[in-house]
């Protein structure tokens, strides 16, 4: 378009639709501004998904529950042995009623107050395993993977630990030491880190070379600060995984130490006992309760601890975030 048209055209405006815009400092700065925050995002990412959300409700009901069941009205304790008041023998083999909602074992204790107890009990397991794996883990793995001169003594440390099968480890532990909550706790927790740091240490080697790290580096940036805020934040949602899946595996095995007979004695209650002992009634259908039961609270647990976790991994991914 020549000048003559530009001009012509600029005579047909009228001035009245324009003004100069003034300099504002304070919405300068805003110009680059963003509300975005990793933390809402994942959490908006995550209850996208519907089948994640509802199991996180129960999930969280479940949890609620067993740690104020003991304090409702009407409960019963989980290691008396209730008495048939018309024989006056024990109440074995009750079957769920009103007053026992889960029936009685074989002999006569409830059944219900037995499942929740034991509940807290293999959580609490699950639990503390699951964080003491993902401490040692993580911080072993990131000074495995970073610093080059720790690579060779902590992969021998790694071959040793390794080459033993763990069930054999923590066999030998709970068979030497007195059986008990802290000798399982302490048996799964001297083996748990073992997977989680290797899985951090190959994860850290993939990406500690790349531009921005070694920039860093080249600008004098301690170590600690360069895993903790350049390498780990990067791998926040494969390591929330793998969290997420220590907990159920840690009650997996209280529940196998227990079913080979090296698990916790019979006196504490916990989802393994309970199995335990409802395995050897199955064969008779009146009396699988004492196995449905405890077996339905266990799969809950370990299935929405999986979904949630493989759900939080996708969400926690910044790749996924609007």
């Amino acid at each position: 378009m020549g000048s003559k048209a530009i001009s012509k055209l600029s005579d047909g405006i009228s001035q009245d639709l324009f003004e100069f815009a003034g300099y504002d400092e304070e919405e300068a700065k805003r110009a680059g501004y963003s509300n975005y925050s990793y933390w809402r995002s994942t959490w908006q990412v995550f209850i996208k998904n519907r089948v994640a959300l509802v199991l996180l409700i129960l999930m969280t009901t479940v949890l609620v529950f067993t740690l104020i069941q003991p304090y409702l009205p009407n409960q019963k304790l989980p290691t008396k042995i209730y008495i048939d008041e018309s024989t006056g023998m024990q109440l074995s083999n009750h079957k769920p009623d009103s007053e026992f909602w889960f029936g009685t074992n074989s002999i006569g204790q409830d059944i219900w107050a037995r499942i929740w107890s034991g509940t807290r009990t293999s959580l609490l397991i699950g639990l503390a395993v699951g964080f003491f794996e993902a401490l040692v883990g993580i911080t072993v793995g990131a000074m495995w993977g970073y610093i080059r001169p720790l690579d060779r003594p902590i992969t021998e440390v790694y071959n040793v630990i390794n080459n033993v099968p763990k069930t054999i480890i923590l066999i030998l532990l709970t068979y030497i030491m007195r059986p008990g909550l802290g000798t399982m706790i302490f048996a799964m927790c001297m083996t748990g880190w073992i997977n989680m740091a290797r899985f951090v240490r190959n994860l850290i080697i993939i990406i500690r070379d790349r531009e921005y790290n070694l920039a860093s580096k080249c600008l004098g940036t301690p170590t600690r600060r360069i895993i903790t805020k350049n390498l780990l934040p990067y791998l926040v949602s494969v390591i929330m995984l793998r969290m997420a899946l220590a907990i159920p595996l840690a009650i997996g095995y209280e529940v196998f130490l227990t079913y080979i007979g090296l698990g916790l004695p019979v006196s504490i209650p916990s989802l393994g006992n309970l199995i335990n002992e409802g395995r050897l009634l199955m064969m008779a259908p009146s009396l699988r309760y004492q196995l449905i039961f405890p077996a339905l609270v266990l799969s809950i647990i370990t299935i929405s601890f999986y979904v949630m976790g493989n759900v939080f991994s996708d969400a926690a991914d910044p790749r996924n975030h609007v």
